[in-house]
């Protein structure tokens, strides 16, 4: 059967980086993915919907979202093909590395390099000199909601906007994260590794499309997981068609330091 090609949003994988995880695997509800000798591969065009749930998922960045020409989305294909989806529970281990650094060691339960337990030495805390209220550090945020769900895709907030889409981590990483990071800009916040990123994806090109957005800036944190951010927001500008917005990038350390 010839199935009809139209243009349209599809992952792409780029088997140079994939590592053969299988981290996307599970977060693919069409099982549109499977590891193929070692790598990610789409088993068909028809079964991704493309909205780019696996994004996220992804440690070595090598999926993305792009409009192309491929087979139409078939829902009664990925019902199908669920009927006789494969057992994923136990995903391939990638491949070893002498180039890994212990960073991205997978030395826990669930293969999560992110996840990794780590003690962090700080230095003894001086005592500091009580403050008045006035002499009290003021918060710059200015507006609310700021889950990512949550906040309304228009309204005053977004017009002329420097915006900030922030993984949930950073705030508490980055000690000057109001002054240096926030302050004059309309935040969103998002986890990449624990929530369904479709809806983000959908909710920022919303965003993007309907408002004279001035600049992103995407903060997250070094742990391969949390660059999925990127990834989101990468997606959602491309299928809101504003390539026109300059997108910043800002890696914070787990030790607090910008990266």
């Amino acid at each position: 059967m010839l199935m009809t090609k139209v243009k349209r949003q599809i992952v792409r994988i780029d088997e140079a980086k994939c590592n053969g995880c299988g981290d996307c695997v599970p977060s693919c509800a069409e099982g549109a993915i499977r590891i193929v000798n070692g790598k990610a591969r789409l088993v068909a065009e028809n079964l991704c919907d493309g909205l780019g749930a696996c994004l996220g998922h992804c440690p070595q960045g090598a999926i993305l979202v792009e409009e192309r020409a491929a087979d139409e989305y078939d829902e009664a294909a990925v019902e199908r093909h669920l009927g006789h989806k494969p057992d994923h529970s136990h995903r391939p281990a990638p491949p070893p590395s002498a180039a890994s650094a212990p960073l991205h060691a997978h030395d826990h339960a669930g293969g999560c390099p992110g996840s990794r337990m780590r003690i962090l030495q700080r230095p003894a805390p001086v005592p500091a000199a009580p403050q008045t209220p006035a002499e009290s550090r003021q918060s710059q945020l200015g507006q609310w909601p700021v889950q990512l769900t949550l906040v309304p895709p228009t309204g005053p907030m977004w017009n002329n906007a420097d915006v900030l889409i922030a993984a949930d981590c950073v705030p508490f990483a980055y000690p000057e994260f109001h002054e240096r990071m926030l302050a004059g800009k309309t935040l969103a916040i998002a986890c990449p590794k624990l929530d369904d990123v479709r809806p983000y994806v959908q909710k920022l090109a919303m965003i993007f499309a309907n408002n004279p957005i001035k600049s992103i800036t995407v903060a997250h944190m070094e742990v391969p997981c949390c660059t999925g951010i990127v990834r989101v927001v990468e997606a959602a500008l491309q299928q809101a068609g504003r390539g026109d917005i300059p997108l910043h990038d800002v890696v914070v350390g787990i030790d607090g330091q910008l990266r």
